[in-house]
């Protein structure tokens, strides 16, 4: 099995920092600010090779945490049990102190806790340039945590002795495990982002599959801040589900942190196969939700719609939202929508099925000749209209492109189709092909005019001739 080890300190100590330059991403959100980090984020980070004659050590699993502050409110109680889970999970504590501060009774707190843990420690001193390393650790020797040992991680200094002296506090590798194994971090699979609204139950959702309290929730707008990509496995096909910040409206948003937050979730809606769009079924549909969801058309990613917290809603309620979804989302026929409840677990797996099968048909192969034998039928069935004394002309089709699919129609004076009948043809394909949850592209191309830009010349009778007229006209 590959080592584990978990980043446990106070807040602002720079554990993201240093998560980030173990892994070579960004993947944790970095800021000047306490208590960013809430929820635990896995990385894979990767040993180097000390000496050509040592093998190479492999790579390890990392965990990067939130601040542990000993307060009693429910915030940080749940951030608390996120950390000592990870202390569970890890074969090393990497205690981190801050070197620019002195020893604080935060820190004496922390350290009686990994003592209760019971596991390897490495007592770090981070935020240590330009100062000696004798000179930077020696307050934290109080601590009891063995020897300290002084780095930076905004700059990398002697972070390679710190990997040297984790793998040697690590339990031995076993000879018969394959070293090039991948962490669970790593795993394929369609990869899920789960968007929508602050506080509409993103992160409770995910626990739900999950069965544990992987991610921290509460009742409160902006408990999430970075996005946390969990492996899940369902009816044995693995998933990648990942957790993002919520998304307000612009003129909302205030505060540096909560932009980093929404620019973290448009990168995971990027990156993902397929969305899944959660509504809060007590506000109805409102114009951040349409507007999210334009974006997420706009960007060609297939999804599907959540009504979530469905429960609590009256018999009156449920047929008025039923109308407001028709109302203001007709353009999204093509997309499955599901009434579900996060917190108590209703139908949120047909949830999990449509965006698994939006996924497959964004990325599904279009043979040729049925996607020219469907634009033919659609020609016969209603043929394009007639511009300029002359009937648009569509020739042949064939695929452009996936995620989403794109299909490219060739044919002559295309650039005049009116928009409608691009809307015909997207539904005829969508019905042959059974392209459902995933937005269609049609790029029409029109054949090059042969004489485009030449002129005809005259012979010299047709010269005399034009010459005659032009006597005659005046």
């Amino acid at each position: 099995m590959l080592p584990v080890f978990a980043l446990v300190g106070r807040m602002n100590v720079g554990k993201s920092t240093l998560f980030n330059r173990l892994t070579g991403t960004r993947d944790a959100l970095v800021a000047d600010y306490p208590g960013l980090t809430r929820d635990r984020q896995y990385g894979f980070a990767r040993f180097p090779r000390t000496s050509d004659s040592q093998p190479d050590p492999g790579s390890a699993i990392v965990i990067d945490t939130s601040g542990v502050t000993g307060e009693r409110g429910e915030l940080d109680q749940l951030m608390s049990r996120q950390v000592e889970q990870a202390v569970v999970e890890a074969d090393v504590v990497v205690f981190m102190v801050d070197g620019e501060d002195a020893c604080t009774a935060g820190d004496e707190h922390i350290a009686d806790l990994i003592r209760r843990a019971g596991k390897p420690v490495l007592l770090v001193v981070n935020k240590t340039e330009g100062r000696a390393s004798e000179e930077a650790v020696a307050e934290f020797y109080s601590l009891g945590m063995g020897e300290p040992l002084a780095i930076s991680a905004t700059r990398g200094d002697r972070c390679g002795a710190m990997l040297d002296a984790i793998l040697a506090l690590c339990p031995a590798v076993d000879p018969m495990v394959d070293e090039g194994a991948v962490p669970a971090t790593e795993i394929a699979g369609t990869r899920i982002a789960v968007v929508g609204r602050p506080n509409v139950g993103k992160s409770t959702l995910i626990n739900r599959y999950l069965g544990e309290d992987r991610l921290v929730t509460q009742d409160e707008a902006g408990t999430t801040r970075d996005s946390i990509a969990v492996p899940f496995e369902f009816d044995e096909r693995p998933f990648v589900l990942v957790d993002t910040a919520g998304i307000r409206r612009r003129a909302r948003v205030d505060g540096m942190i909560e932009k980093f937050s929404i620019v973290k979730s448009l990168q995971a809606l990027e990156d993902a196969d397929a969305v899944i769009v959660l509504i809060d079924a007590r506000d109805g549909v409102t114009e951040q939700d349409i507007s999210l969801i334009g974006l997420i058309l706009q960007r060609g990613r297939a999804l599907t719609l959540g009504i979530n917290k469905w429960d609590g809603l009256s018999e009156r309620e449920r047929s008025d939202l039923h109308e407001a979804l028709d109302r203001q989302l007709p353009f999204l026929d093509f997309v499955d929508t599901h009434f579900i409840s996060a917190l108590h677990g209703s139908n949120i797996f047909d949830i999990l099925k449509s965006a698994d099968q939006a996924a497959d048909a964004a990325v599904r192969d279009l043979a040729t000749r049925k996607l020219n034998d469907v634009l033919a039928e659609a020609i016969q069935a209603h043929p394009p209209p007639i511009v300029r004394r002359h009937r648009i002309k569509l020739s042949y089709a064939h695929q452009g492109g996936r995620r989403p699919p794109l299909i490219i129609i060739h044919g002559n004076q295309t650039q005049r189709l009116p928009a409608t009948y691009r809307r015909y043809l997207i539904n005829r394909f969508r019905k042959a092909f059974r392209l459902k949850g995933t937005p269609i592209r049609i790029e029409l191309r029109s054949g090059e005019n042969p004489y485009a830009g030449r002129r005809n010349r005259l012979t010299p009778r047709q010269m005399r001739s034009r010459q005659r007229i032009r006597k005659r006209q005046r």
